[in-house]
C-alpha cells in the first residue's frame, strides 16, 4: 500500500515538474576559443540590460560593456578604435543578436522589441543569429572571451525581470 502511494506521489512529482514553463536558454558561443572568459551572470541581478559601449576599430569589435539597470559591467576588450554607446529606451529589451565573426569576433547587431537595429562594425567573417528558445524572453546578459579583442560572445536569455522599474 505504502509503495503505491510513494509511486504515484513521485509519478504527481514529476508530472509537475514537465508542466513547469522553461524560461532560459542559451546561444553561443559564437567566435573563437582563444581569449579569457569572461561573464555577466551575477549582473543581471542589477536589472535589466539598459545601455550597450562597443569599441569597433577598423576590422573587430575591439571591446565590449553593457549596463544592467543603473550598474556597467566591467570593460572587456582592448583600447583600439572608436567607443560607441546606446542607450535602450525604457521598457526596451533586446530580443535578437545577430554578427559575424572570424578570429575576433567582426560585427554585432542587436535587434530590440521597439524594432530598432543597434548596429556595430564591420560586415565580413562567419554569419551568426541568435534568438531565445523561448517565447516572451529576452536577452538577460552576455558570457564570452576576450583579450586585444573581443574573441567570442555567449548570449543568455530569460524572462524579462518583473521586480525591475523601466529605466
Amino acid at each position: 500500500m505504502w509503495t503505491f502511494m510513494l509511486l504515484g506521489l513521485l509519478c504527481a512529482s514529476a508530472s509537475a515538474s514537465a508542466i513547469q514553463a522553461r524560461s532560459s536558454s542559451y546561444s553561443g558561443e559564437y567566435g573563437s576559443g582563444r581569449g579569457e572568459p569572461f561573464s555577466h551572470a551575477a549582473l543581471q541581478l542589477q536589472g535589466p540590460i539598459t545601455a550597450i559601449r562597443v569599441r569597433v576599430d577598423s576590422f573587430n569589435i575591439a571591446g565590449l560593456q553593457v549596463r544592467y539597470g543603473k550598474v556597467w559591467s566591467d570593460y572587456v576588450g582592448g583600447k583600439l578604435g572608436d567607443l560607441e554607446e546606446i542607450f535602450l529606451h525604457p521598457g526596451e529589451s533586446v530580443i535578437q543578436v545577430s554578427g559575424k565573426y572570424k578570429y575576433y569576433l567582426r560585427k554585432l547587431v542587436f535587434v530590440t522589441d521597439k524594432g530598432r537595429y543597434l548596429s556595430f562594425g564591420k560586415d565580413t567573417g562567419t554569419s551568426f543569429n541568435a534568438v531565445p528558445l523561448h517565447p516572451n524572453t529576452v536577452l538577460r546578459f552576455i558570457s564570452g572571451r576576450a583579450g586585444l579583442f573581443v574573441n567570442a560572445i555567449g548570449l543568455h536569455w530569460d524572462n524579462y525581470p518583473s521586480n525591475y522599474p523601466s529605466y
